[in-house]
């Protein structure tokens, strides 16, 4: 099967794309730190999905059909996953009383970190799975080769998806993140301020650099996102084990987008009460994937009909059976 791996020009298109949109983000459009409204939310939504959706095209074109299922699914499960980073970012920003204005500049720069990790998980993660197969053995009367990563993943998000299914959302409600160990860790190698001073993660006080708690936030928020990979990427494995550029692609696409969707959704997820059920029933299927691929391939098509019916479900219900709303917490 053609790899996106093997087309480099589709590989520096997505790598300028992602510049130019980061650089105009950053130093043209939120120059200034401000308090993005649901107007410009949904406007920067349809601008992040609209290109995740022109790039897939264009996989489509020059790649072939198994690859532009392979980027939809892998897409659209790390958007579903980001869902449940979006409700720890709130509890976040409510338990340090982080005025509106700055949670663009916070989730930015935590994104950025993101594109940096998720390329060390996924390169890495790759090159693992290749090392890892198991000579060829014959099972229940069939001829397989096990991957001992790729089985360590499956049962990994089989336990997850049913972990999932029975935790509370309100557990973290009551969560110091001040012990969270991105705080722990400026605050054993930084003096931190009392107060936010504007939009700087830094000030100078007789010439010795002490940070802000807006700098304690990104750290929070770089290692939230560091544990909620631990379950994202082993679950995109399952859909491109062989070819990393898909699943980066696809993986950075769906991050990108999420910022906008946490300001769009941010007043709104107690209408999506019933989506970790969904998320849970998707981590679950993903693992048994992986379980029985050496038997039996469920391919990218199948897997991309089987997650959208899930979410579409999910979110159906949750609007047919809506949570009591619960106001943000604000300074």
């Amino acid at each position: 099967m053609d790899h996106l791996i093997n087309h480099p020009g589709l590989i520096a298109g997505f790598s300028i794309i992602i510049i130019i949109m980061l650089l105009l983000d950053l130093g043209v459009f939120n120059k200034k730190s401000h308090e993005v409204s649901n107007k410009e939310a949904l406007l920067w939504s349809v601008v992040w999905i609209s290109l995740s959706m022109l790039f897939s095209g264009v996989i489509y074109w020059v790649v072939g059909w198994e690859s532009f299922t392979q980027f939809q699914s892998a897409y659209w499960i790390e958007k579903a996953l980001s869902v449940d980073n979006l409700f720890v970012f709130i509890l976040v920003f409510g338990f340090f009383n982080v005025p509106k204005y700055l949670h663009h500049k916070v989730l930015f720069w935590g994104i950025i970190g993101a594109l940096v990790f998720r390329a060390i998980f996924i390169f890495t993660g790759v090159e693992l799975i290749n090392m890892t197969y198991l000579p060829e053995m014959e099972i229940f009367g069939m001829n397989v080769r096990i991957n001992a990563v790729l089985t360590l993943f499956g049962v990994f998000l089989l336990f997850a998806g049913i972990k999932s299914w029975s935790t509370q959302e309100d557990d973290d409600e009551n969560k110091d993140f001040t012990k969270s160990p991105g705080a722990r860790l400026v605050y054993k190698f930084f003096k931190v301020t009392k107060n936010f001073e504007g939009d700087r993660f830094f000030i100078y006080e007789q010439g010795k650099r002490i940070a802000t708690p807006l700098f304690v936030v990104v750290a929070v928020i770089e290692f939230t996102d560091l544990i909620f990979a631990v379950d994202s990427i082993p679950a995109i494995f399952a859909i491109a084990p062989d070819d990393p550029f898909i699943l980066y692609t696809s993986n950075i696409f769906a991050i990108l987008g999420l910022r906008a969707l946490y300001f769009l959704l941010a007043n709104f997820m107690h209408m999506f009460s019933k989506l970790h059920y969904g998320l849970a029933v998707i981590l679950a299927f993903i693992g048994v994937k992986m379980l029985i691929s050496p038997f039996y391939h469920i391919s990218s098509p199948i897997s991309l009909a089987v997650v959208g019916g899930i979410l579409l479900v999910s979110v159906i219900i949750s609007f047919m059976f809506p949570a009591e709303h619960k106001e943000a917490k604000e300074e």
